[in-house]
């Protein structure tokens, strides 16, 4: 966090802005006077590899001055440097897999997830992968031939907005001003989930919360009866790692008798007092994407707490929160949210019916960017005691692992580096990144499951919670799904979904 914060650009003139909207420009001068630079501007650096502002800058040098920085997060020569600190970390996670009996920490931990071993996975994930870069390169072509000249990783972003537009005319840069903070929040996210679910979101002010920007909302059955309390804390801060997530405050349990208390965190720049928070489609997505995971907690039905509502295999987290996403382009849904915050003019169908058409559009750059991280992670973790001791160059392992798997193309970095991948270093996913797509499989089986049952009803919102998400970990996870679904999961939907087949 402290690399990150360093790493912001600071930029000097307002013409090196070009590109970025009004609010984002206000937004960039308000975060450079907080820093003690009035009358410059400041483009903060984000969690992951690259930056939300690339795809409006047309400044060339700034956007290779953002992405080069966003690179180098945490993997400096200084005291904010995470190599020797994650090569530790490597080294006792192969010891400490050795001590139960395991051979590596891969191992150790897929063991006990539905995957079972790591075979399972890199089986999975090489039926995908050589998909997934050739349809990569296959775009980066498509981008060359806009921009007229290479592709690096610092113009992926911009030109993919130039040719989603020739291709679909989609200009997902026109569509903030429908998607509002508070509309998304509460005639998006919220309308879904009380027409799925029956419940009800009430904000509470009186409560105080751990920092003033994190509100509190009260959830009840339709029939009243309380659920828990939703907080949802959404704008960026210096204090704040980066990053997307959901925490469980208060476990539901029938042990002790407790409401869950649950978190969806977001970092969202912070617009100037008075002025609306538009989210970009990414950013409503993540909003949509995190409730997800709320729900899980807050619909938990479970004796004990440890097994309370995300409490569940690793690589089956994810699928609820996958699942949830589906709504946010579902008619009755986005009729409800998606609203210009001036005019209150709907979110046009032409653009609607774009975003489905193109649903397949760049998703060989985000499928090659996520299993290049995924497959660091299971390089790090399938050393055993003795190769991770003979371990020194981060750079050159790292790098050696994605090209093994023909996953090393330039303009498409790993979203994560080894040194700023908090998943896997700092948070729960150690030898568990790969659950996204994992989960994903069922996720894209589900919504086909709700497509064909006639999708947001209370009847179909019942069995889902009552087969699977009000289960917790409390039944194994396939046996969940299978009591959901009625059989086992397929793959196809995935790679239907991912323009894979």
């Amino acid at each position: 966090m402290a690399d990150t914060n360093d790493l912001a650009v600071l930029v000097e003139t307002v013409e090196e802005l070009d590109g970025l909207s009004e609010n984002e420009i206000a937004a960039a001068a308000a975060a450079a006077k907080d820093r003690g630079h009035d009358g410059k501007w400041l483009i903060g650096m984000v969690n992951f590899t690259g930056n939300p502002k690339l795809d409006s800058l047309t400044n060339r040098e700034l956007r290779k001055k953002i992405m080069q920085a966003s690179l180098l997060k945490a993997n400096r020569s200084n005291e904010n440097d995470n190599k020797p600190v994650l090569l530790k970390m490597v080294k006792l996670r192969a010891e400490r897999a050795r001590l139960f009996g395991k051979e590596t920490h891969a191992e150790h931990v897929i063991a006990v997830q539905t995957a079972e071993h790591p075979d399972n996975v890199h089986a999975m994930l090489r039926k995908i992968a050589p998909a997934a870069a050739r349809n990569a390169k296959a775009e980066a072509e498509d981008l060359k031939k806009s921009a007229g000249t290479d592709i690096e990783s610092w113009d992926w972003g911009y030109y993919t907005e130039k040719v989603r537009v020739e291709k679909y005319n989609i200009d997902t840069t026109k569509m903030r001003p429908y998607f509002e903070l508070e509309r998304v929040l509460h005639d998006g996210v919220f309308f879904a989930a009380n027409k799925l679910f029956g419940i009800t979101f009430k904000e509470r002010p009186d409560l105080v919360t751990y920092h003033p920007e994190a509100r509190a909302f009260e959830v009840n059955n339709a029939d009243g009866s309380k659920v828990g309390l939703f907080i949802g804390d959404f704008y960026t801060r210096d204090s704040k790692r980066g990053g997307a997530w959901m925490n469980s405050l208060v476990n539901q349990n029938f042990l002790f008798d407790q409401l869950p208390v649950v978190v969806n965190n977001l970092n969202i720049p912070k617009p100037p007092a008075g002025k609306p928070t538009l989210l970009t489609f990414a950013e409503t997505t993540t909003l949509f994407h995190e409730f997800g995971h709320a729900i899980h907690g807050f619909l938990s039905q479970v004796k004990y707490p440890r097994v309370s509502g995300t409490s569940v295999q690793r690589d089956f987290v994810e699928f609820p929160s996958q699942v949830n996403e589906m709504w946010i382009l579902w008619p009755e849904v986005v009729e409800n949210y998606a609203r210009h915050h001036e005019t209150g003019e709907k979110l046009p169908q032409e653009w609607i019916d774009s975003l489905d058409e193109a649903s397949t559009f760049n998703e060989g750059h985000a499928t090659t960017s996520y299993l290049a991280a995924a497959i660091l992670d299971l390089a790090w973790h399938s050393l055993n005691v003795e190769e991770a001791a003979k371990i020194t160059d981060v750079e050159a392992f790292e790098a050696q692992a994605i090209k093994d798997y023909g996953l090393d193309f330039s303009p498409v970095p790993t979203r994560y580096r080894s040194t700023y991948f908090s998943h896997i270093f700092a948070g729960g996913y150690a030898a568990g990144y790969y659950g996204y797509i994992w989960s994903e499989v069922l996720d894209a089986d589900t919504v086909d499951w709700f497509k064909e049952n006639g999708g947001l009803k209370r009847e179909n919102g019942e069995h889902f919670k009552n087969t699977l998400l009000g289960r917790g970990g409390s039944i194994d996870s396939m046996q969940m799904f299978r009591n959901f679904r009625g059989r086992d999961s397929k793959i196809e939907p995935l790679l239907k979904r991912r323009g894979l087949l």
